[in-house]
């Protein structure tokens, strides 16, 4: 069983910047591949960015050259670092976990990109 708890969510104006924290239980994180998911109103949810491994990391088109996934196995946590924040990034942002047929999600956290 791993628990994911998001943090870092906040009103932030155009061409700011935010970084997401996602804590996660449990002594096997090291081996889930572990991604960054949102759902903008009335919105499917939609893949942002995933880290699988310590090294290899892949991004939706969307967020290319702007936001960063990395995670610290020590700690537990993958952190989102977003940039040049625009408002269409407005949305509940949701950590996932994934090892073999076990998928877990946190919470959500709300990122609201606004003048």
């Amino acid at each position: 069983q791993v628990q994911l708890v998001e943090s870092g969510g906040d009103l932030v104006q155009p061409g700011g910047s935010l970084r997401l924290s996602c804590a996660a239980s449990g002594s096997l994180f090291r081996l889930y591949d572990v991604g960054w998911y949102r759902q903008a109103p009335e919105k499917q949810r939609e893949f942002v960015a995933g880290i699988p491994d310590g090294t290899s990391t892949n991004y939706a088109d969307s967020v290319k050259g702007r936001f960063t996934i990395s995670r610290d196995n020590a700690k537990n946590t993958v952190y989102l670092q977003m940039n040049s924040l625009k408002p269409e990034d407005t949305a509940v942002y949701y950590c996932n976990a994934v090892l073999g047929s076990r998928r877990y999600w946190g919470q959500g956290t709300q990122v609201t990109v606004s003048a």
